[in-house]
């Protein structure tokens, strides 16, 4: 594929207000037995990078977003993900990176790290601007494979060899794209068994300088050129796999094209049909519900699914935060935020939707308004169609959508990405949101905010330990002889040390990351890892449903999302006080069902999808 970016920036006014910034049953089910966190542990997270081996920094380009700061994409960062990589039964990371290499952490199996990049192969990628990043196995050989998104560098699927060893298969396998990339996401849209790839795609917001020395081209001082213009804008991918090891593109054929400046993707089965849907969120205008209509093609119903939607959205996560069984819906916007002076933090109101895209001003002074209105009618966008802040939307089965992001508590300030688990192990399912903008604005922090069960969430990141962050909100470094906030960009979960509770990792802007261990007080769990045989192997998309009292707790197999990062595949579930289960229900990707009666709590579930005679 042709390189997308050809279009040199075009000089206007810089908008500094708005930066950017069975045998077969019965025999599929081994229960691996997780011992119980100390009854003294604190509540809470410790941040253990320091002792834990991982000693990776994501480092930025001094030129883009450094003292001659730019309004561009390079501040977005790069991703975080997790998976098992060399099949030992341990979650391990891969951090992404701008300027130097990617790292591959293997895991010890006590959740501690060490650094395997070198003997996995070319993964490190050091002459190419990473950004996303998502573990799958695509050919259905018992390893998981790599795809990797870069900023006009080109994106690489890499083949996992075994034995920890990985090679480049792009070409072959038919999936090069070179463009300004997101998001990659693996998920069996035709129901045929194996992985597909879908990748997102922004616009072409880099210019045709070509830095030499750092190996990147660089990015446009004036990015709202690329936002105005529709000819910039990038159309995503859909690679569809045949099944053999190779890919065709799709997209047209499948209706994913998109609108430009998509950003993460959750797949998620939001009707109930038992296949899987999409919402592809869009960083200026109205992200897209798409309905899988089984046939191979999705359909836009956004506006009568969900109706407005928020204007800057950066990540996205499906979950159920209520417990009704049904996958509501969580998109964090951050660019709405982006209205704020770089010395104006008594201006924030954090909690507060705000009705214009210059926020707080607009309201306040006419003259704003003006502008508010002038913006938003050169980027094609109008305000029926529009929400500025978070949203958090309920889903109500028949009765559509309700949004309900005020009233649950979840607006904040400055999201990025968004990192859903059951923290605490109560049974509700808390949200992590890596935040802030770092040099060269002030420090804001990232918000734990934790799930009360009655619809509602209270932000506990200070009380929980993940704020202020060890070492201060500032890097040890100045730019410019100035202080450099730390800031959050994607997060990503998975129980580390095999303890029965859920661990965050954090990658953060020119910085290094936080491994958040956690240290809740113990309470009984149950978890579930998944392998599919009629359905793709990773079983990505499979809803494992599970009755608890009157409740009914349901969680899905995703192929990564909340923005640049992918989570464990492993399924958790906080039981609270309750220690014995009567039902669960899986729904595999081939539309199988299995029941598994009474299943151990406080153990992990190995489960493989029973064959069909």
């Amino acid at each position: 594929m042709a390189d997308r970016s050809s279009k040199p920036a075009e000089q206007l006014l810089l908008w500094a207000a708005l930066a950017l910034v069975a045998v077969i049953a019965a025999l599929s089910i081994v229960g691996r037995r997780r011992e119980p966190a100390p009854a003294s542990a604190p509540h809470g997270f410790r941040d253990v990078t320091a002792e834990s081996g991982i000693g990776f920094r994501m480092m930025f380009l001094p030129q883009e977003q450094g003292e001659p700061f730019k309004v561009n994409l390079y501040d977005h960062g790069c991703g975080v993900a997790v998976a098992d990589y060399d099949g030992d039964g341990d979650d391990d990371l891969f951090f992404l990176n701008q300027m130097g290499a990617n790292a591959l952490y293997r895991n010890r199996g006590d959740g501690t790290f060490e650094n395997a990049t070198q003997e996995a192969g070319p993964l490190g990628l050091p002459g190419r601007v990473c950004v996303g990043a998502a573990f799958a196995d695509y050919d259905n050989d018992g390893d998981q494979d790599l795809y990797v998104t870069s900023t006009r560098g080109g994106n690489v699927l890499f083949e996992n060899q075994g034995g920890g060893k990985f090679r480049d298969v792009t070409e072959q396998a038919g999936v090069v794209c070179v463009a300004h990339s997101q998001t990659p996401a693996f998920f069996d849209y035709d129901k045929d068994g194996d992985l597909d790839l879908l990748v997102t795609n922004t616009a072409r917001w880099t210019t045709d300088n070509f830095d030499a020395d750092a190996n990147y081209y660089r990015g446009a001082g004036d990015l709202w050129t690329h936002v105005y213009d529709p000819d910039d804008r990038e159309a995503n991918l859909l690679f569809r796999n045949d099944g053999r090891g190779a890919f065709t593109d799709a997209t047209r054929e499948a209706g994913l094209e998109g609108h430009g400046w998509s950003g993460d993707v959750a797949v998620f089965d939001y009707d109930d049909d038992g296949d899987s849907d999409l919402l592809v969120t869009n960083m200026f205008g109205m992200s897209q519900l798409l309905q899988n209509d089984g046939q191979g093609h999705f359909d836009d119903v956004t506006r009568q699914t969900l109706g407005r939607t928020s204007l800057g959205a950066i990540g996205c996560k499906a979950f159920d935060y209520n417990n009704d069984g049904r996958f509501d819906l969580f998109i964090a916007d951050m660019h709405s935020d982006m209205w704020i002076n770089f010395d104006e933090r008594q201006a924030i109101e954090p909690h507060k939707k705000y009705r214009h895209l210059l926020g707080r001003r607009a309201e306040m002074y006419p003259k704003f308004q003006a502008d508010d209105a002038k913006l938003l009618e050169r980027m094609g966008l109008h305000y029926d169609d529009l929400l500025f802040g978070n949203t958090l939307f309920r889903n109500e089965g028949q009765a559509g959508f309700a949004e309900v992001s005020d009233a649950a508590g979840l607006e904040t300030f400055w999201p990025w990405g968004v990192a859903v688990g059951d923290f605490d192990n109560d049974g509700y399912q808390d949200v992590y949101l890596p935040s802030g903008m770092g040099y060269p604005y002030f420090y804001y922090p990232s918000s734990l905010m934790v799930n009360q069960g009655d619809g509602t969430f209270a932000d506990r990141a200070e009380a929980a330990g993940v704020e202020p962050p060890l070492g201060g909100p500032f890097l040890d470094e100045l730019i410019g002889g100035k202080r450099a906030a730390r800031s959050s960009r994607c997060a990503a979960t998975g129980d580390f040390n095999g303890d029965g509770r859920l661990d965050l990792i954090v990658n953060n802007f020119n910085d290094r990351p936080y491994y958040f261990r956690n240290q809740f007080p113990t309470r009984h769990y149950v978890a579930f890892r998944l392998r599919g045989t009629q359905s793709n192997r990773d079983a990505i998309g499979a809803v494992v449903k599970l009755h608890l009292g009157d409740q009914v707790l349901v969680r899905q197999v995703q192929a990564n999302g909340g923005y640049l990062s992918q989570s464990s595949k492993t399924l958790h579930f906080g039981l609270g006080d309750h220690d014995r289960l009567t039902r669960v229900e899986i729904r595999w990707p081939s539309g199988a069902k299995q029941i598994l009666d009474s299943p151990t709590a406080d153990r992990l579930h190995e489960v493989v999808e029973p064959i069909r005679r």
